[in-house]
């Protein structure tokens, strides 16, 4: 029997998934200078960070100790937008403090 050519026989319809690319990570580091205050290091980390007062200590040792320490990691808008917070914060404190990103 002929048929009208529009039979399918074996052809199988398959939709390929998108693959969201997770966005890079980038590290909020902060520096260590001989003027802004740990207590104000530590405020900074929980109010633009969110610490909790023991892991805004633990930070503000490491930038104390170490030379720098890592605030947390965000993708990148959201790592610039929280340098921008730290500098302005700074600022209008009078103190130097000094906020960076690198790719984690």
């Amino acid at each position: 029997m002929g048929g009208t050519g529009r039979e399918r026989e074996g052809s199988v319809v398959t939709e390929k998934k998108q693959q969201t690319k997770r966005p890079s990570m980038y590290k909020v580091l902060l520096h260590n200078d001989d003027y802004t205050t740990m207590d104000f290091v530590v405020m900074v980390l929980q109010t633009i960070f969110h610490k909790s007062v023991e892991e805004a200590n633990q930070i503000m040792l490491n930038v104390h100790e170490r030379g720098v320490g890592v605030a947390g990691v965000y993708p990148r808008d959201v790592a610039e937008t929280k340098v921008i917070l730290v500098h302005d914060l700074a600022r209008k404190n009078e103190y130097p403090l000094k906020c960076s990103f690198e790719k984690a």
